[in-house]
């Protein structure tokens, strides 16, 4: 990820370090474990200022297991962070998520996202929660991407998936339309306005937070063959050609291809990645229609470095693309290098947001 701060924002480091909020996400889970890991390395220290949000008795006894475990592993010492501390209600098991650890994951999110929409800081990164913990502590939210929506005020907003390959540097950027929905229901959800609000989302941050202003997106067709001209699927001839050829129209900086047959959108990003192919760039972004067409690809390319990001709030929002890892955790041997990801890219997506919002 060394290669994650261009020079545009270097350059505004220098002048505006961006300050972010990092929540613990679910205490009993390996989150306190990968921020001890990843706050320890020396790029992360440099490119930006970072406040903890979470339990310091918590991060202190992470941090003195994990030095009896193997003292030769990179952690940060908690006495030598800024942390904004949020007491725990209850005790706290490594790997046993309850109630209690819900809670705690919960109100670690609520207390960033109130400061930052103070202005006390430009982003936050949030560590890894247990939905069904949450439910067990009384929050029924799919996540914390529609938390943080519902108490931003924002109806607009969509999830992101960003990953750098480690082999060539390409960066692959990937936008859900759908979520966390049953397939049943994709059909019926998928409609030509949620189409356009994605993707309308999707050229706002491509613009925004990435300087990409006249981007090239593929768009995935829903049925196998995107439909074989409506013998695998109608939605494809019914609504989905119009709607694109509308776009097209409406975007005519942009190119927009498809709809893909999902089989093989993957293909160029796949040989992007591994840099095994001399065909031509791929796509700026890629427009997946429900939640495994997307993922799948991403978490196959990218499982270990991968990053959700949170378009459409006000602010920079970015996560590990891992979940809280209950049967590994307090064990040492959890992998920071997503966490770290999460951490450069905000970093990276602030200076970037910045410096489109200062040009005249």
């Amino acid at each position: 990820m060394s290669q994650l701060i261009g020079n545009t924002s270097a350059k505004l480091l220098n002048n505006h370090r961006p300050r972010l909020a990092l929540t613990l996400g679910d205490p009993a889970g390996i989150g306190p474990e990968v921020i001890l890991k990843a706050l320890s390395d020396p790029e992360v220290q440099q490119n930006c200022d970072i406040t903890v949000v979470g339990s310091k008795d918590l991060l202190v006894a992470n941090y003195t297991r994990l030095r009896k475990i193997n003292n030769s592993q990179p952690l940060v010492n908690p006495t030598d962070l800024s942390i904004l501390d949020v007491p725990l209600a209850g005790e706290i098991l490594a790997g046993v998520g309850n109630a209690v650890s819900g809670a705690a994951s919960f109100a670690y999110m609520e207390c960033a996202l109130a400061r930052i929409l103070a202005g006390d800081f430009d982003g936050i990164v949030t560590g890894p929660i247990a939905k069904s913990c949450w439910k067990a502590a009384g929050y029924n939210y799919p996540g914390q991407t529609e938390l943080l929506a519902e108490l931003a005020g924002v109806e607009r907003f969509g999830m992101l998936f960003v990953a750098r390959s480690p082999h060539t540097g390409w960066m692959l950027r990937t936008l859900l339309v759908t979520t966390h929905i049953p397939l049943c229901q994709v059909p019926q959800v998928l409609t030509p306005e949620l189409m356009t609000r994605k993707l309308d989302l999707l050229v706002e941050c491509l613009e925004s937070d990435f300087g990409l202003v006249n981007a090239r997106i593929a768009i995935a067709g829903l049925n196998p063959h995107s439909g074989e001209q409506g013998q695998l699927g109608r939605e494809e001839q019914d609504w989905l050609i119009p709607w694109l050829e509308d776009q097209r129209l409406l975007w005519p900086n942009l190119q927009l291809d498809g709809p893909i047959p999902p089989d093989t959108m993957w293909v160029k990003p796949g040989q992007a990645w591994y840099g095994n192919s001399s065909m031509e760039n791929p796509h700026d972004g890629y427009l997946a229609l429900y939640h495994d067409q997307g993922l799948i690809p991403v978490k196959l390319m990218a499982f270990d470095r991968a990053v959700n990001t949170t378009i459409g709030l006000p602010f920079i929002r970015t996560s590990p693309d891992h979940g809280t890892a209950f049967d590994i955790a307090g064990k040492g041997i959890a992998d920071a290098t997503s966490m770290k990801a999460a951490i450069l890219l905000a970093a990276e997506l602030v200076c970037q947001r910045v410096s489109t919002n200062s040009l005249p």
